[in-house]
């Protein structure tokens, strides 16, 4: 037999199996449990991907952290409570209060219950659609929308969470209490009273009721 047409020794592993070639280890493909061909480093290069290259939709704020005690029978038990707000610079916005052992397990609950209570509002271009002022327990936060070019004039809360969204031009006073918790839910529950200009009921939209009324009447 001429020496060009021998095969090549087999290599055997010191526990007896077959070693496999370097052109036979370049061919093999390794598939998954359903029998599907898996790509070689596919899911570390599609993490690593999404991780740096994923566009982050919503941004988030942490407005103010809290260190709360509650007593028990073995004394005191000392936590974190977090107030946190996302919003995606639009007409989407959330907020959540949450508490936990440390600051980090604290903001991140809080961050999951603001993405379980977004809310989306209306706005007239880069403002509010109109006046609104609502009252959570002791807070009263009173909101105007503001010609172009005036920014939003707010104080802290009111301006971290107005900050998140599309509304540039806000002009905003706190008149009650001065706990940011019911501050930050009485701002969301104005966004959520914003009404289209469309959608308003007018004077003389009432008035055309009334007759219309009137006229059923007789």
């Amino acid at each position: 037999m001429p020496e060009n047409t021998k095969k090549a020794p087999k290599v055997i592993n010191k526990s007896g199996t077959l070693k496999m070639t370097d052109e036979v280890a370049e061919k093999k493909q390794a598939r998954d449990i359903g029998g599907r061909p898996m790509e070689r480093g596919g899911r570390r290069r599609r993490d690593r991907g999404r991780r740096d290259d994923a566009p982050k939709e919503f941004d988030e704020v942490t407005i103010n952290i809290d260190r709360v005690s509650r007593t028990v029978a073995g004394g005191r038990r000392m936590r974190f409570k977090a107030l946190v707000v996302i919003g995606n610079h639009k007409n989407k916005v959330g907020i959540g209060v949450a508490k936990g052992n440390d600051v980090t397990s604290a903001v991140q609950k809080a961050t999951s219950k603001a993405r379980k209570n977004l809310i989306t509002f209306n706005m007239d271009k880069e403002t509010i659609c109109h006046e609104v002022e609502t009252k959570v327990t002791g807070a009263d936060v009173l909101m105007k929308p503001a010609a172009p070019g005036t920014g939003i004039i707010a104080g802290g809360v009111v301006r971290s969470i107005i900050g998140l969204t599309g509304v540039k031009n806000l002009i905003s006073k706190s008149l009650g209490s001065t706990n940011k918790v019911n501050i930050a839910y009485a701002v969301i529950e104005g966004l959520k009273q914003q009404t289209p200009r469309a959608e308003w009921e007018t004077t003389k939209a009432k008035g055309t009721a009334k007759k219309s009324a009137k006229k059923e009447t007789k």
